[in-house]
């Protein structure tokens, strides 16, 4: 289950990111939805959609269940499944049985009454970070089938934040708000070989009472963000070998990484990590990729196609999704809504010892993927083109101190006011 909710991070990713523009996105807030469709489903609607979810159709509504089950497990991530139907509309008790918990509501025709309870939903189970449901509900909308996720993570080890700017690439000369933060183990970075060549992968800790880390992607500034991405998901979920820090060489032996056998004060290696705060929406209309998700023949409203769902045809009238990723000093933030609904169907100290630095920067655009610790789930994928702007600071007030300029030597005094 974990990699076919993979899979298809991977392949929207190929889809939706295409370097120019940041975007955020989560398909663990897709795919069941789309397993209780093919559960209901008959035809070709049902064939289209098992392939989509890369697993049998009698198998989607178990999986479905077990995948929510287990995200509701997930500490720092909350998650709900809403559904409403319009009051004639008969379900089918089969189908019904087999809807996760959630919330069950009627739609009652009046549309802007019903606008209200949907996107009153959409906020509260996100904590308001989604404000409303993605879905634009019509005379005809029988039925509304929606899933939350809101995912809220502190760092073990916090960043400090200061403006500034690279000064080369895409990003230079703008005034960023740039994180820095010195660790002791060269673990936390790793180097994978992707198609297009090699991939840095960062994994940023959750702290402990959180299940989630985030891991910070690079690849080299040719290779195309896709690629870069589908790259980091493999190494993160275990289907692509990739080398720690203590054991890759000296050098730079992976994008935006530079390792070096140093004099230092203290025994211990240290990780020296530079990278941007940044805040990202996006809006998906799943149907324009229609065949991706399985919904191509599902649209087709000269039919009903989900007979296990209600005996009264239905047809996809429209799926989407609306998601948000913030990444900054103290922790993470991510949330999506995803609604899908149907409509009728026809029918510098003294130095004592020697150890292993290694410097990584996140200067240019980069991906980010927030992953369930346990078992590899991506829960939010996304990539990084428009970091957040330093704020100005206000006439006469002191601003932030710079970073150290070296590990363990301190900056210099700010002069008294």
């Amino acid at each position: 289950m974990v990699r076919a909710v993979n899979h298809l991070t991977t392949r929207w990713a190929a889809q939706a990111v295409d370097g120019t523009r940041g975007t955020v996105l989560t398909a663990a807030g897709v795919w069941p939805l789309l397993a209780l469709l093919a559960d209901g489903a008959d035809g070709p609607a049902r064939d289209e959609l098992a392939e989509a979810l890369g697993i049998p159709a009698e198998d989607a509504a178990g999986a479905a269940r077990e995948l929510l089950a287990e995200l509701a497990g997930v500490r720092g991530l909350s998650t709900a499944t809403g559904l409403w139907a319009a009051a004639d509309l008969p379900l089918e008790a089969g189908w019904s049985a087999k809807l996760p918990p959630g919330t069950r509501g009627t739609l009652t025709g009046d549309l802007e009454a019903d606008t209200r309870t949907l996107d009153g939903w959409a906020a509260d189970r996100t904590g308001g970070l989604i404000e409303r449901m993605p879905v634009t509900l019509q005379d005809d909308t029988r039925l509304v089938l929606a899933s939350a996720l809101a995912l809220t993570l502190k760092w073990a080890e916090p960043f400090r934040e200061f403006p500034g700017g690279p000064s080369e690439g895409p990003w230079a000369g703008r005034a960023l708000r740039q994180l820095s933060r010195t660790t002791s183990s060269l673990d936390p970075v790793r180097v994978a070989q992707g198609p297009t060549g090699p991939v840095t992968a960062l994994e940023v800790t959750g702290a402990g009472d959180m299940d989630v880390d985030v891991h910070l992607v690079l690849g080299d500034p040719a290779a195309p963000a896709a690629e870069v991405l589908a790259a980091g998901i493999a190494a993160v979920s275990g289907c692509l070998p990739s080398v720690a820090g203590d054991a890759l060489p000296d050098g730079s032996p992976g994008p935006g990484l530079a390792i070096a056998t140093v004099e230092a004060f203290s025994p211990q290696p240290q990780l020296s990590v530079s990278t941007v705060a940044f805040s990202l929406s996006a809006e998906h209309d799943l149907l324009e990729d229609a065949t991706l998700f399985g919904l191509l023949t599902a649209t087709d409203a000269a039919r009903g196609h989900f007979p296990g769902i209600s005996r009264d045809g239905l047809a996809i009238a429209s799926a989407r999704q609306s998601a948000m990723a913030r990444f900054h000093a103290a922790g993470f933030e991510a949330a999506a809504v995803t609604a899908i609904a149907a409509r009728p169907g026809g029918a510098a100290r003294p130095v004592s010892h020697r150890v292993r630095r290694a410097v990584v920067r996140f200067d240019r655009p980069f991906g980010f993927l927030a992953v369930h610790r346990a078992c590899g789930l991506v829960l939010a994928a996304g990539w990084v083109t428009d970091p957040e702007p330093a704020a100005r600071p206000r006439p006469g007030a002191a601003g932030p101190l710079p970073p150290p300029p070296f590990p363990g030597v301190r900056p210099p005094a700010p002069p008294s006011r």
